[in-house]
């Protein structure tokens, strides 16, 4: 138990609210669409980011995004089964390239 009383230190469980977001989208046919992603573990999760710039050096220069406070992130989420939040993360894969790389000890074939 601590002796002191501090007003201004907030609980660690309590977040303070993220304000409007930058949320990846997606073209759909009824307009934008979330993009939802999976943590290292495997688990859906909607992800918001707090600068656009922090957006582009995620996930590329040419990602759409839509503005979205975090409740409204949150709901959208929620019928997807999605309850997961990841804010402004700063790890992401690769993306696929069409061709395979070869090493000099691997002949390419053509068909």
């Amino acid at each position: 138990m601590c002796l002191f009383q501090y007003d201004d230190d907030p609980d660690p469980e309590e977040q303070a609210p993220a304000g409007l977001l930058y949320v990846p989208v997606r073209p759909g046919a009824a307009g934008p669409a979330l993009r939802m992603f999976r943590t290292p573990l495997g688990e859906r999760t909607a992800v918001g980011f707090t600068r656009q710039d922090l957006l582009s050096a995620a996930l590329g220069a040419g990602q759409s995004s839509i503005r979205l406070s975090e409740p409204a992130l949150r709901s959208l989420a929620a019928p997807l089964g999605v309850d997961r939040l990841v804010l402004d993360p700063v790890l992401s894969a690769h993306s696929v390239t069409a061709e395979p790389v070869h090493t000099a000890e691997e002949p390419v074939r053509s068909l």
